[in-house]
């Protein structure tokens, strides 16, 4: 039985709710057996040296477009979904969703048949950003793919989706209520995002089933003061999460710093990252510290999670322990997930190893090391 235990020695353990020094984390196939004393570590149990490191929960990314060389939407195969995969859990992501972006019926479908006869554990399903949204905050999304949301075909797509579409990104003002509850019949979490709502179709969103809000103060209308917009509405209500992307780039850290104080732990991190990729409908330029699309537009971040939760250390003024849960226990509870997001006996064993300086030295995605 020993042979199969794992210790993990050495380190500071953020356990989701506070750090810890001085114990080992044991871990049995593919769960978290204990946090012990390294003083009562079975005998025969595989010892893992983590001197001078940090273990914290395995950062889960409820939106990145790509990773590994591959944008999936432009290449939705079970080689690109692979080398997302491994991609994304080196860089200390061992939970994810795929964004498929605005795009046509024929793309969703590849994707979902990829993802349905290659499963993996790190890839929890889909988040569909589109094509439900607003063509006047479409942001780099493609104007001739934006539709009118009709139930049948939404129907359909859930239909074909088979539970694997986790998430959707809509423009409220542009769905009824029945399409909403639609998307919450099936278990799909409905966010708020390139949209041009008011405050009031905001909060009447939010009140047919809108839970989340991507990618905060980006594509979207403007926190104004005669009308406090999709911002202000998120804000406003207290049960509502958001999403944001903390680069400095797509959001000044003052307003991440602005939006903290605000809506507390109902403030989570994604990457929103994506890929380089030249053919299809999205065409994303690698510049030094973001993409863009070849006319300049902001595209995607350059963002792993690991890296946003430095930004938020190093240039905003939120907590160290207070933005590695902004990365693992706040998306979990989002998506509603109860086993991942801490470090607990019963828990999946997702890990990741850090040095003071956000390095990634080892991930553990399911009891499996990387």
């Amino acid at each position: 039985k020993f042979s199969m235990l794992k210790a993990l020695t050495g380190a500071v353990i953020f356990t989701g709710e506070e750090f810890i020094s001085g114990k080992a984390v044991i871990i049995e196939h593919d769960s978290i057996e204990s946090i012990i004393d390294n003083g009562s570590i079975p005998v025969g149990a595989q010892i893992i040296d983590c001197s001078d490191y940090i273990i914290a929960p395995g950062f889960i990314d409820l939106q990145i477009a790509g990773a590994g060389g591959f944008l999936f939407s432009a290449d939705p195969s079970a080689e690109a979904l692979t080398s997302i995969t491994h991609s994304i859990i080196k860089s200390g992501t061992t939970g994810f969703q795929i964004v498929l972006p605005t795009n046509t019926n024929e793309v969703y479908r590849k994707a979902f048949s990829t993802l349905k006869y290659n499963p993996h554990n790190a890839v929890l399903g889909f988040h569909v950003e589109g094509p439900y949204i607003n063509p006047l905050r479409r942001g780099a999304h493609m104007t001739e793919l934006i539709r009118h949301p009709e139930k049948k075909e939404i129907e359909t797509l859930l239909k074909e989706g088979d539970g694997l579409i986790k998430m959707i990104t809509l423009a409220p003002e542009m769905c009824s209520f029945d399409i909403i509850n639609l998307f919450k019949e099936y278990g799909v979490v409905v966010c708020a995002g390139h949209s041009n709502a008011t405050f009031n179709e905001a909060m009447t969103g939010f009140k047919w089933g809108v839970s989340s809000v991507t990618h905060l103060f980006n594509a979207m209308s403007q926190f104004h003061h005669r009308d406090p917009g999709l911002p202000g509405a998120a804000f406003q209500a207290e049960n509502i999460s958001a999403s944001i992307i903390a680069d400095g780039i797509h959001v000044d850290y003052n307003t991440i710093s602005i939006a903290k104080k605000l809506m507390k732990e109902r403030l989570y991190l994604i990457s929103d990252a994506v890929e380089e990729n030249t053919c299809g409908a999205y065409l994303h330029i690698r510049q030094k510290d973001r993409f863009t699309l070849p006319d300049g537009t902001l595209s995607g971040s350059a963002l792993t999670m690991v890296k946003a939760v430095q930004n938020c250390v190093e240039h905003t003024d939120i907590p160290f322990d207070e933005a590695l849960r902004m990365a693992s226990l706040y998306p979990a509870r989002v998506m509603k997930i109860d086993d991942r997001g801490m470090i607990k006996p019963g828990f999946r064993a997702d890990l990741v190893v850090f040095n003071k300086n956000f390095k990634v030295k080892m991930v553990c995605s399911n009891g499996v090391f990387y």
